[in-house]
């Protein structure tokens, strides 16, 4: 099949998470059959959940094995307020990576 954006370039297919995907390796343009953007969508959303549930549970496990700190807590504890942990790789970028 031929790239509707370049006509001169045939569409490679690939195979990623068992969703084929049509690309063009010139414009990097991507393209779905029936049904296929409907699959993404539905891992995207199972993956969120599942990111949102493991978050959960390592808050609760850092709330209940967090050591109790002893001496004066009126000016409160600032430390840690601002770490944040690293993101999961999302799998859509592991999806469309072509390279």
């Amino acid at each position: 099949m031929k790239c509707p954006v370049c006509p001169a370039t045939d569409l490679l297919m690939t195979v990623r998470e068992g969703i084929e995907i049509d690309y063009c390796p010139q414009c990097r343009g991507v393209w779905l059959d029936r049904g296929e953007l409907d699959q993404i969508v539905r891992r995207a959303a199972q993956a969120s959940i599942e990111d949102v549930q493991a978050a959960e549970r390592d808050a609760y496990r850092e709330r209940e094995h967090r050591p109790q700190r002893h001496g004066d807590h009126r000016y409160g504890d600032s430390r840690g307020r601002h770490e944040h942990p690293r993101r999961k790789k999302s799998f859509l970028g592991d999806l469309f990576d072509f390279d």
